[in-house]
């Protein structure tokens, strides 16, 4: 199936008699008829459902969905995006091991990196992500179990070239993990530049609507984790499951495995079944959306490149983007929803038309349907110094505006009356 039709369809096929839409299984625990059916799913002999915090019908189906619109063998929802972050790395790292991560990412992520892990004793090294590849390996040490990056970043804008950061990650047998929750799968499926894991904030676009929290782990499924020889996690026995070993019982699907029965059983981060109900709607309309989204930034960017009052735009879909032959390569159809630009007089003059704007609301999100804007400096990066900011590309005058479904004419129209206002 194309991916139009899995966002519709996949994930979930019913029965005669059941539910044409995936139900709310609004429950925390499932019957079974005997003590030894109950012991085989706590021994991962058998598959099935027994608690919600390791798994739940709604969940699953939400899950499997995500899986085949990335192209992955699985995926494990979480209760937001940070959570999928967290448990991703912590899947295979712990302490005294390192990570490398491109500086252009969201930053909730970066504080993640550089400030809660390095509690865990795990070491990050941020890189640019115009590195060169003779640079990006020398980064790379002999306790380095991670590159990381995102498709798209929050808000910088920076498209990341994928494929030079697979390679060096596959040339020194470790995994890529990379954030794709601007783009979503239908814009990009990173899987196939090379990526071996794909995480989202499923709270952005995929749901679409800013009603639910959450978060996603796929796995591609892709990367050896036992030729490798650097993940003991994956495949050395688990004394906590009577000497389980990962890769031995699960194969393809270690890792995701191991996430959900280890990870998740401890720290908790699950999914409310009506969380995951409501994101599953969102993915019905994901293709429809994330196509006008794309049209309608774009359109507002090329507006905002031509306008006097503005200083700087950044958007890939702009041919005077830097980024935009990597655009071209990753994000062919489009560059998703979210702008970052400047209007001229700086910080102060950023405030002003904010404030001045009409239509678009000021909030604390980004990519849903209706447009709003945010100043990340003082907002979302505002525990970031002026040193990390121009690490991430955050400029302190820097609008993010997230570009939503509206009629194109009438954003431009809240725009030009708002700079007429101020300026």
């Amino acid at each position: 199936m194309k991916i139009e039709t899995k966002c519709v369809q996949s994930g979930y096929e019913p029965q005669n008699g059941e539910p044409r839409v995936v139900p709310i299984v609004q429950s925390t625990t499932y019957k079974y008829s005997s003590a030894q059916e109950m012991g085989d799913l706590f021994d991962l002999k058998e598959d099935g459902f027994f608690y919600t915090r390791l798994a739940n019908p709604t969940a699953d189906a939400v899950e499997k969905k995500i899986a085949d619109l990335e192209g992955g063998v699985g995926a494990m929802l979480t209760s937001a995006g940070q959570a999928a972050s967290l448990i991703a790395i912590m899947n295979i790292c712990h302490a005294g091991d390192h990570i490398i991560s491109s500086t252009a990412i969201y930053g909730g992520t970066f504080n993640l990196l550089s400030v809660t892990l390095k509690k865990f004793g795990i070491d990050v090294t941020f890189v640019d992500p115009d590195i060169s590849p003779e640079e990006l390996q020398n980064k790379i040490k002999e306790n380095t179990k991670i590159i990381f990056g995102e498709t798209l970043a929050n808000p910088a804008l920076r498209v990341l070239d994928i494929e030079k950061f697979a390679k060096a990650a596959h040339d020194n047998n470790i995994p890529l993990i990379i954030d794709n929750t601007f783009p979503t799968p239908y814009l990009c499926n990173p899987i196939e530049f090379g990526a071996d894991i794909v995480l989202h904030s499923t709270s952005k676009y995929m749901d679409g609507h800013a009603v639910s929290l959450g978060g996603v782990i796929v796995d591609s499924g892709n990367f050896d984790w036992e030729a490798s020889k650097k993940f003991e996690e994956l495949t050395t026995p688990d004394e906590s499951y009577h000497g389980i070993v990962y890769t031995k019982a699960f194969g393809r699907s270690a890792y995701i495995v191991k996430a959900r029965v280890q990870l998740m059983r401890d720290l908790g981060c699950t999914p409310a079944p009506m969380n995951c109900f409501l994101l599953d709607l969102g993915l019905d309309t994901l293709h429809l959306r994330m196509e006008r989204h794309s049209e309608n930034a774009l359109k507002v960017a090329q507006y905002l490149e031509n306008n006097d009052k503005i200083a700087w735009v950044s958007y890939p879909g702009l041919e005077s983007s830097p980024d935009h032959a990597l655009a071209q390569k990753y994000l062919p159809k489009g560059c998703s929803g979210v702008i970052a630009f400047g209007p001229k007089g700086g910080r102060e003059a950023s405030a002003k038309l904010m404030d001045s704007l009409k239509l678009a609301k000021i909030v604390c999100h980004v990519a849903d349907v209706r447009t709003s804007v945010l100043h990340p400096a003082s907002s979302t990066h505002r525990q970031l110094t002026d040193e990390q900011l121009v690490e991430c590309g955050v400029k302190p005058e820097l609008i993010r505006m997230s570009v939503g479904i509206e009629n194109a004419d009438d954003i431009i129209a809240d725009i030009q009356q708002a700079l007429d206002a101020i300026m």
